[in-house]
């Protein structure tokens, strides 16, 4: 897995400071097609959320989803949804999952197009 674009917020509160990233990253994803094993490129999104109280990291918090879609695109604009709401890694799953759900079409798409060249 690789980073791609990183997008960072700072939010404070009383007493605890937030600080999130947000990125893009990208690996391989191996699918079969035609009996024989296909590398992919594909792009996902982790988000982190370090809890800082009188400078000092207290906490950590990360969540990762890999291969949402072989279609940057699609992913950047989910990081900016997540980035403009200040998304939590702990709800990351529940606000991305109907659109993993959708995206994953887009592999099949993209065997279809690499099985018609």
């Amino acid at each position: 897995m690789v980073v791609l674009e990183s997008l960072s917020k700072k939010v404070t509160e009383v007493d605890v400071k937030h600080n999130y990233f947000y990125r893009l990253v990208k690996s391989q994803v191996s699918v079969s097609m035609d009996n024989e094993s296909t590398e992919v490129q594909a792009y996902g999104i982790e988000i982190e959320r370090q809890d800082i109280i009188d400078d000092t990291v207290v906490f950590i918090e990360r969540d990762c989803v890999e291969n949402i879609s072989p279609q940057r695109h699609k992913v950047k604009n989910l990081i900016k949804m997540l980035y403009e709401n200040t998304v939590s890694p702990i709800h990351m799953i529940d606000i991305l999952g109907d659109y993993i759900d959708e995206y994953i079409s887009d592999f099949d798409e993209m065997l279809k197009n690499i099985g018609t060249c």
